[in-house]
């Protein structure tokens, strides 16, 4: 039976991979590159050199992102790396040799559809356990390697540098249509990877605890862990009670049932809430392909 489960996940990643290679060479050849609009990160330094210099796409896709596929490799995994390179290799040739219509003039259809498809296509990757674009990789290994930059801050710095050669290279008018083309992207990534159901924790501090502990677990069917507390106040915090603090991971569609059963219970609960990238296991239900 493992066997087996190993062999559907297997394929379904490959299918996973596959689509998403379909979906991004649609939003290049079908809308960006008949009006010469750019995306952010790996693929837009692609997208911009071809036009600068007349190289194929394709060759530049493979090309530029064999050095961030070569530090994938060394630090994060063989397999990984791997597959990846087979993604980007089917996405360059899928953009060489595989004909595409050119869906429609209009400018702004084609920045906001063209971004949608690319945005989709790495997030269907990603889902497969590949990437289609090496910016990710660089920007995980820098944060790891700088304290003062994150992920989101050094994907934010190369395309503000990408967006600014488009503006000197392209103009204005078509960087600006390329960075609503990268917003649309990002939105459809996110969508991809997190879902409607992306997940938020919740930690509860209140008197009935035990009573929110039971409604969370019976009536909305979640899990919850509960903290050993201790509630401070007055000027100098010396007020010292026990509590049990309650923590809860839900969906964002589950938020507004949670927070009306908890004010049902306490009015003057006091709630935290903090998005979380994934979770998975226990009681927390297993997010759906969107």
């Amino acid at each position: 039976m493992a066997t087996t489960s190993m062999k559907g996940e297997h394929v379904k990643n490959i299918g996973l991979v596959v689509l998403g290679i379909l979906c991004a060479a649609t939003g290049l050849k079908s809308f960006l590159l008949s009006s010469h609009f750019i995306d952010g990160g790996v693929t837009g330094i692609s997208m911009l050199l071809a036009q600068i210099m007349g190289v194929p796409l394709a060759l530049l896709l493979l090309v530029i992102n064999l050095p961030f596929l070569a530090l994938g490799y060394r630090q994060i995994g063989r397999g990984f790396a791997l597959k990846s390179a087979a993604a980007i290799g089917g996405l360059s040739i899928t953009v060489a040799l595989v004909p595409f219509p050119d869906i429609t003039p209009d400018l702004l259809l084609t920045a906001v559809f063209g971004g949608l498809f690319i945005g989709a296509g790495i997030g269907l990757a990603m889902r497969g356990g590949a990437v289609l674009d090496g910016t990710e990789i660089a920007a995980l290994l820098i944060s790891k390697h700088s304290p003062l930059l994150k992920v989101s801050d050094v994907i934010l710095l190369l395309n503000v540098f990408i967006f600014g050669a488009a503006a000197f290279f392209l103009g204005t008018q078509a960087a600006l249509y390329s960075i609503l083309t990268y917003v649309a992207a990002s939105k459809a990534l996110d969508f991809l990877l997190n879902g409607l159901e992306q997940y938020t924790g919740v930690t509860i501090v209140s008197e009935h605890s035990e009573a929110i502990r039971q409604t969370i677990t019976q009536e909305l069917g979640r899990g919850v862990t509960i903290y050993q507390g201790k509630r401070g106040y007055g000027k100098r915090g010396e007020q010292q009670e026990a509590r049990d603090i309650v923590f809860t991971v839900v969906t964002r569609l589950e938020l507004p049932q949670l927070r009306t059963t908890v004010r049902r219970i306490d009015p003057h609960a006091f709630l935290i809430q903090q998005s979380i990238d994934d979770a998975e296991g226990g009681m927390v239900k297993k997010r759906p392909l969107h």
